[in-house]
């Protein structure tokens, strides 16, 4: 049986030890950074059908290193919001340099 979190403060341990792997890390702040700038672009340019490729992206590289490099079955397909929020949440934390780039 797998273990329900009741909150987000809960499962960000959970999710963050679901990507040691330093390439894992690595592939999800640039799929994250390039999905970034391809949705503003999208809202900028008012191309609103790149929208769809800027999740695309993110999920891309996200998955490239869980599949080859960290050898888990991605979060998203458990916890999809939880994992969302969480790519995000260690978006940040790799910036601001909390999390080992």
């Amino acid at each position: 049986m797998k273990k329900k979190f009741e909150s987000f403060r809960d499962f960000y341990p959970f999710y963050l030890s679901q990507h040691t792997n330093q390439t894992c890390r690595r592939l999800h702040f640039f799929g994250t950074l390039f999905g970034l700038v391809v949705f503003i672009y999208a809202l900028i340019s008012f191309k609103f059908s790149f929208i769809f490729l800027s999740f695309f992206i993110g999920y891309f590289f996200a998955w490239v290193g869980h599949f080859f490099f960290e050898k888990n079955k991605p979060a998203t397909f458990t916890y999809p919001f939880y994992s969302y929020l969480g790519d995000w949440v260690m978006f940040r934390d790799v910036l601001f340099g909390k999390i080992k780039f």
